[in-house]
Formats: structure tokens, C-alpha cells, sequence
């Protein structure tokens, strides 16, 4: 039984605010938990996916997670498609899934409309993605699912399914609790300090990207916004842009952003500092990634390694939810 699962999206791109909102989390917890972590290239290709990006964005997504402090020893790591448990238990769950159900899911509605070029071309991965998602979760009898607000709708879903199969068919599985991840700074855009950090932003200069070249992470936060006024203080909704770089220095540094402010009398000093501390941060990281992506076979291995270890619990699950719904046990 995991304590607890998660899995992110096959990209090496990973921005400054994943970072300290989440996977330093997912680091801090493979030390107190069984985490099992998943690189969920299964849910990738519910939108449009070159092959080749999609199997560099895998190895890269992996080298990442493993950069920043996973330790495939430590946890599970692995990729979604290694373990075809994945792909056959979410068959089973769509078949005990309501059409209505799926409507419903927020996410669909906002995603299926930016898809739809009035050709009715939305593919039905999309549509029946939470389905496999649920799957992802209660294959390995998770117990805590760490997501944001974002994804709650995803694990009531997971929770009504999990319950109506254990209903229907006998106790078959655990049903998973929505876990608020540990309090983390809220990273926003550099230049737009009204929107989170993200890589879907209209400009790249409000962007930390964690291996991008650290000459350039520091001139992204030196020509950070501020104000007009020149005061340092802590002041969110007064002071967006400079309570964002105090977040940031906090985050990094492990202290407060009040604590932060205190020390500084000049943006540019604080902004100095700010680069300062994030390039110490991620300089380690980006020597171990440049490692991995140089040697993919040891990537590949440690990576064929996490799906033996996944697959070893998957199997377990898959073969207790057919013999639950009533399937003639293969020779």
C-alpha cells in the first residue's frame, strides 16, 4: 500500500514555481513515506503529440524529477506507459463510469473548447482521461493523493469510482483521501505579478525555467516588476511584484518574506540577492540533469527498475479487480 501518489507530465521544462510549490514536497516525502511517483505519458497524448517530442520530453521529465532529489531508490519512479496495469484497469473503471460524470469534469468543458476548430474533432482520450487517472491512483492502493484545488473534482471522482466497484464487486479497493499539499510559496509571473508562474504565459520573461542558463535566470529577476515606490515590504496585494521576489528569496533561502524585507532597502539589492540565491539553488540540479540527458541508457535503466518495482503492485491490483468482476483467470 502507498502512502501516497503522484504523477506529472512528460516535459523537462519545469519551472521555478513547480518546483517550490510541489516537487521539493515530493522530495521531503520519499524520506517519511512510500511514494510512488509516475510519469504519466499516457495522459500526454490525450492532446496532439509529436513522437518525437513526446519520448525527449519523457527522458527529460525523468532526468528532472531525479535532478531535483528523487532518488529511484528511495521511491517508485516510472513511466505510465512501462506498466500496461494502467491502461487495463482503466478500461474496466470506464465501463462502471456514467457519461454524466465525465460532462461534468471542469477541466474537459475548458480544455475540449480551446480543441474544438468546429470539426468535432475532440478526441475521446480527453473525454475519458480522469477515468485512467482514478486507474493511476487506486492501483497502488494510494492512500493520499497530494493535489491542488485544481484536481480536487479528479479525486471525488476517483473516490465515487473506487466506491461503487467495492459496492458492486466486493472490497477491491483503497479508497484514496485529497490530501492539501504541506504549505509552499506561490511562485507568480515576474512580469505579471497578478498571475501564477506559468509555462502557458504570454511572455517568456516572467519564467524560471530550472535548467535554462543561470546567466539568464538572473536577468529575468533583475528587471523583475516592482513599483514606483521604493520601499521593501512584505505587501501582496499592495506590493505584488516585490512580495513576489521576497516569496521567492524566502522559498529558497528558508526564511519568511517578511524576515526577507527587513534586510533590504533597495529593489535592486533585493532583486541581486534573489538571483543570487536561486542560481546556488538550482546550479547542482542543472550539473546531475546535463548528466542524465549525456547517459540515457542509465536513464532507461533506472527508469525500466521503477516500472518493475510498479508493476510488482499493478499486477497485484489489476488480477484482484478481475476476479472481482468475474473474469476467467488466464492459464
Amino acid at each position: 500500500m502507498a502512502d501516497v501518489f503522484s504523477g506529472i507530465q512528460p516535459s523537462g521544462d519545469i519551472h521555478l514555481g513547480n518546483y517550490l510549490g510541489a516537487l521539493r514536497n515530493w522530495v521531503a516525502a520519499q524520506d517519511t513515506e512510500d511514494c510512488v511517483y509516475c510519469i504519466v505519458d499516457l495522459h500526454a497524448i490525450t492532446v496532439a503529440k509529436e513522437p518525437e517530442a513526446l519520448l525527449d520530453g519523457t527522458r527529460k521529465a525523468a532526468a528532472a524529477l531525479i535532478a531535483v532529489g528523487l532518488d529511484p531508490a528511495r521511491c517508485t519512479l516510472f513511466v505510465q506507459s512501462h506498466v500496461h496495469e494502467h491502461a487495463e484497469l482503466s478500461w474496466m473503471l470506464q465501463c462502471i463510469t456514467g457519461m454524466g460524470e465525465l460532462r461534468r469534469m471542469t477541466q474537459f468543458k475548458d480544455k475540449s473548447s480551446r480543441l474544438d476548430d468546429g470539426t468535432d474533432h475532440v478526441p475521446v482520450g480527453l473525454f475519458t482521461y480522469p477515468v485512467l487517472q482514478a486507474a493511476d491512483i487506486v492501483l497502488y492502493d494510494a492512500a493520499k493523493v497530494p493535489v491542488g484545488d485544481d484536481q480536487r473534482q479528479h479525486i471525488e471522482l476517483t473516490r465515487d469510482v473506487a466506491q461503487r466497484f467495492n459496492s458492486r464487486f466486493g472490497d477491491t479497493f483503497v479508497v484514496p483521501e485529497h490530501v492539501i499539499p504541506p504549505v509552499a510559496a506561490r511562485i507568480m509571473d515576474l512580469q505579471d505579478p497578478a498571475s501564477k508562474m506559468s509555462k502557458s504565459a504570454g511572455s517568456d520573461n516572467g519564467l524560471i525555467l530550472l535548467f535554462e542558463e543561470p546567466s539568464s535566470i538572473a536577468k529575468k529577476l533583475k528587471r523583475a516588476v516592482t513599483d514606483s515606490d521604493s520601499e521593501v515590504r512584505y505587501d501582496p496585494d499592495g506590493k505584488p511584484g516585490v512580495s513576489n521576489l521576497l516569496e521567492i528569496l524566502a522559498a529558497v533561502s528558508g526564511t519568511t518574506p517578511g524576515d526577507e524585507a527587513g534586510k533590504y532597502e533597495r529593489y535592486g539589492d533585493l532583486k541581486t540577492a534573489a538571483a543570487d540565491a536561486v542560481v546556488e539553488l538550482v546550479s547542482p540540479m542543472q550539473e546531475r540533469y546535463a548528466e542524465l540527458v549525456a547517459d540515457p541508457a542509465e536513464l532507461d535503466r533506472l527508469l525500466a527498475t521503477g516500472a518493475h518495482k510498479a508493476r510488482a503492485v499493478a499486477a497485484v491490483t489489476v488480477d484482484r479487480a478481475r476476479r472481482a468482476m468475474g473474469f476467467l483467470p488466464a492459464g
